[in-house]
């Protein structure tokens, strides 16, 4: 059973039907007990750093989702949820986040429009990544953000995207999968990628 985190933020029944479409068993949910039995874990969401990280301390879901990373569980963050997981966004000021993996998140540059909102391509840069197994290494993928990361680790680095700036639109270390795009919009890009984390 996949378990994806509500903690208001972001269009989670479009996320669960792809997972299920997958193959994958969910449950969207804000119950820690339920995240910490499930199999797998996704974080999606749409919106501000600063504002998700108060919604999951007032859920009480930080330490749960940090514990049960740390313990190996399969994850992946989806967009907001894939910022979430550095240790800074410069969204609403220096904004702490979970802290998974080093790095943090910046605006993109004065010389583009933002949000990018739309089609764009990743560059597979990771060599046997299992997020891109089966998956074209050039694709066009769907997205709609202002503000992108940039890892402390180039190691983590699976694909990378160039608006106005190249940058990391998603990252894969052990059991951790985040994406800046939106999979669950991505069509046949985006069901395979999701398939590879139901199959993983």
């Amino acid at each position: 059973m996949i378990a994806i985190i509500d903690y208001g933020m972001g269009n989670l029944r479009s996320v669960q039907k792809a997972l299920e479409a997958s193959g994958a068993g969910t449950q969207i949910t804000s119950d820690r007990s339920v995240i910490a039995s499930a199999d797998k874990l996704v974080l999606p969401g749409v919106g501000a750093v600063c504002s998700a990280m108060d919604r999951l301390q007032e859920a009480g879901l930080v330490d749960v989702i940090r514990g049960q990373i740390a313990c190996g569980k399969p994850f992946l963050g989806i967009c907001l949820g894939f910022q979430l997981l550095f240790e800074s966004s410069q969204e609403g000021g220096d904004v702490k986040a979970l802290g998974i993996l080093p790095g943090g998140v910046e605006r993109f540059p004065d010389n583009v429009k933002v949000p990018q909102i739309g089609w764009n391509t990743i560059k597979v840069v990771q060599p046997g990544c299992p997020m891109f197994k089966g998956v074209p290494e050039d694709g066009h993928v769907y997205f709609c953000h202002s503000y992108y990361a940039l890892p402390g680790e180039s190691g983590v680095t699976a694909s990378l995207t160039e608006y106005g700036v190249t940058y990391t639109s998603s990252v894969c270390s052990k059991n951790i999968w985040g994406v800046q795009f939106h999979p669950e919009k991505s069509q046949a890009i985006g069901l395979g990628i999701l398939r590879n984390f139901v199959l993983c």
